[in-house]
């Protein structure tokens, strides 16, 4: 088969490598020029392990990219834009998915089998897709596959996850499950293009709500002063329920818009317990940056002047990534800069300029140690698991560890000198 693939962010991108490594031939479409500029000369934009050597390999071969869509040629065209959430009404924008399935009607016919990968509200393929098809072709096959990939793992996840496909008709769903068969090891065929979208929005709200528990736990525990982690390692130690979630920051491209769209795709009323899961775990960077501010002004008699060295700008530290879409540090910054807090920044992922565009200044690791009165750990890249912490502390460095992750020794922390805190957890300030 040659397929088609619009929209060359992480879902297109991501997939197009999947299927050139199982030999489909592939064409990917983005109306980003320089998206394609890259791509076409195979430096991926985006980064994915996996990604880089399969382009640097099939560029030319069997991936080309370019602004759209060659005519009557692809026998699959997946659609895979952005459904970005308005940042202040949270509704869903579906534009990029209306303008991809024109494209679509415009380059394709009705002999081509349509997939929706994009994440979108319950009953989106038929409503918005579907008419635009129809209106150009009189039928269509149509077909939703949710993309359901972790980062860092997703050229894997692609193959050994089991692919959902929901049919707009049986001829439609018989395609969809013939073309998946050619790249997953199992599929789970679903009675609608409704299941289907349900389906992914099931799974990243799930993720979301257990993240947050886990969260409620730390801001309970911190009220108390317990250390939540020691509660939740005694809740789960051989009990047969599910076990608790440890506390942390939930971002992401998906985790911090698909409870939106799953609240928009509740017909009768707003879900019980999706947006308040949604408003704790953005409620958390917040939290944590104004506990971190009251820390530092009872090291320092205040935070004003202070400098912050942040370690990990982007929103997970594993597996690695470069994305900063949903990072905690957007929520942080604002707190900073009102206490006048000075903020250095270091990612082994994150380029410098990215990091002085939300506001940091860039520093090697050495130095946000040396060259700062406080230390927050906000992500938990293998390079930080790897501290040694004995070195990195001496009579000049920070007098304060905020560990969101609790991945450093907290016994040589203290030993040093210097106070250690954590998400949900109210250490003791360390005697002069």
């Amino acid at each position: 088969m040659t397929i088609g693939v619009v929209g060359m962010g992480y879902v297109g991108l991501t997939l197009t490598a999947a299927l050139a490594r199982k030999g489909f031939t592939v064409h990917g479409a983005d109306v980003a020029p320089s998206v394609v500029e890259a791509l076409s000369n195979g430096r991926p934009h985006i980064y994915e392990p996996g990604v880089e050597e399969t382009f640097a390999a099939h560029c030319g071969k069997s991936i080309f990219v370019d602004t759209r869509l060659p005519s009557d040629t692809v026998d699959v065209a997946v659609i895979c834009v952005s459904t970005p959430v308005n940042e202040e009404t949270h509704q869903p924008d579906l534009r990029n998915l209306a303008s991809a399935a024109a494209g679509v009607a415009e380059w394709c016919g009705p002999d081509t089998l349509v997939v929706v990968r994009s994440t979108v509200p319950v009953g989106t393929s038929r409503a918005v897709v579907l008419p635009v098809l129809l209106a150009a072709w009189g039928r269509a096959r149509l077909v939703m596959a949710p993309e359901r990939t972790i980062q860092g793992q997703a050229l894997r996840e692609l193959v050994e996850l089991p692919q959902v496909v929901g049919g707009l008709d049986d001829e439609s769903l018989r395609a969809g499950l013939d073309f998946f068969g050619g790249l997953a090891a199992q599929l789970v065929p679903v009675s609608s293009l409704e299941a289907a979208e349900l389906v992914k929005l099931s799974n990243n709200c799930h993720t979301d709500l257990i993240y947050a528990f886990g969260n409620e736990i730390a801001l309970i525990a911190e009220g108390h002063g317990l250390d939540p982690l020691e509660v939740i390692r005694a809740a789960n130690l051989d009990y047969p329920r599910p076990d608790l979630a440890k506390p942390g920051y939930v971002g992401g491209g998906c985790l911090s818009k698909d409870p939106y769209i799953m609240i928009d795709s509740s017909p009768d009323r707003e879900p019980f317990l999706v947006g308040r899961a949604r408003e704790l775990n953005e409620h958390l960077p917040v939290h944590v940056a104004e506990r971190l501010v009251d820390l530092i002004a009872e090291q320092r008699g205040s935070a004003a002047g202070a400098r912050l060295a942040v370690l990990g700008w982007a929103y997970k530290g594993w597996p690695p990534t470069d994305d900063m879409r949903g990072t905690p540090i957007t929520s942080m910054m604002p707190v900073f800069r009102a206490a006048g807090i000075t903020v250095l920044g270091h990612d082994p992922m994150v380029a410098p300029e990215v990091i002085r565009r939300f506001g940091g200044e860039p520093v090697s690791l050495d130095k946000a140690f040396s060259e700062a009165d406080a230390v927050l750990v906000v992500n938990d890249h293998p390079d930080y698991r790897a501290i040694g912490i004995d070195s990195m502390l001496g009579a000049d460095g920070p007098k304060l560890v905020y560990d969101s992750w609790r991945i450093l020794d907290e016994r040589a922390v203290t030993a040093a000198g210097v106070r250690y805190a954590g998400l949900g957890y109210r250490s003791k300030a360390v005697a002069a």
